[in-house]
């Protein structure tokens, strides 16, 4: 089934100590765009994501943004420099001894000296991390790609429509063509008719002579390549894989063919017919430039 390139995901899980979340957002993209947003302690999980990614989308642009947390522990400690502490107490007493000054140091003193106390992050266990990561991007993206799936039905129907009213377009110029030659060889035979009163008409020389002008004015090549194209896109939307490139190049074909037809035949009808189809061909390449 067709998927649309334009789709949501998200999903939410505590794994261990991190309550992770995953959201994914996606537009329609020539090839595959992958941008991530992930907290800056966190950079090293940015391909693993990208390669859940890669192993369910092939194009469009797809932004993923990733919150972190830990869960009851605190992500951060207080380490203690014992020996800059040491030394700042060895220095303060030998100054106070020097000045005779009252010892009266206290633990609060300390808390004011720089680099004696500091907050650092804790050391994260990479590889947990980077598995939890990809379990919870793993139900982000079946989120995402069940709702490209579902408007990818949506633009399948549309597309659908278009295609059997072009088809059913394709009937009536097929009819109105092989009617052309008839009422031309017709018009041409009651021409001479009156020209020539009531002198022998040469017959052949009638029909040879509308032989020339349905030749020129055949489509049927083009409406049996147009027919053909209509069947190959119809199978496209069938096929479990994405095929949004080639419907792309199929719908130029279809536009080759209609332009051919609008070029050779002189017709007003044909010609209105011919300009609903590059409509229809028109409406269906734009949707088809949102198709994965």
């Amino acid at each position: 089934m067709i998927s649309s390139m334009t789709g949501y995901g998200r999903a939410q899980e505590v794994i261990g100590n991190k309550d992770i979340t995953v959201e994914i957002k996606g537009i329609n993209h020539r090839f595959f765009e992958f941008i991530a947003r992930v907290p800056r302690t966190y950079g090293y999980i940015e391909e693993r994501i990208k390669s859940v990614l890669q192993s369910s989308i092939s194009r469009g642009k797809v932004e993923v943004s990733v919150a972190i947390y830990n869960v009851d522990t605190p992500d951060s400690e207080v380490a203690v420099n014992v020996e800059l502490a040491k030394n700042y107490l060895e220095t303060l007493r030998a100054s106070a001894a020097e000045l005779n000054i009252a010892d009266d140091l206290k633990l609060s003193h300390l808390l004011q000296l720089n680099d004696v106390f500091t907050i650092r992050k804790k050391a994260d266990d990479e590889e947990a991390v980077l598995s939890a990561v990809e379990e919870v991007t793993g139900k982000a993206v079946n989120s995402f790609v069940a709702m490209r799936r579902t408007e990818g039905s949506k633009l399948k129907e549309d597309l659908l429509s278009r295609i059997v009213s072009i088809e059913n377009a394709v009937g009536v110029i097929e009819e109105k063509a092989s009617q052309m030659a008839d009422d031309y060889r017709e018009r041409l035979f009651q021409k001479l008719t009156e020209i020539l009163h009531d002198k022998n008409i040469d017959e052949q020389r009638v029909l040879t002579e509308a032989a020339i002008f349905a030749e020129k004015v055949a489509v049927d090549e083009e409406t049996v390549r147009l027919r053909s194209h209509i069947s190959q896109f119809r199978q496209l939307l069938e096929i479990p894989e994405p095929v949004g490139r080639k419907l792309d190049f199929l719908i130029q074909e279809f536009n080759r063919e209609t332009n051919t037809i609008g070029s050779k035949v002189q017709n007003v009808e044909i010609t209105k017919i011919v300009v609903d189809i590059k409509s229809d061909i028109e409406k269906i390449r734009e949707q088809i430039q949102n198709i994965e």
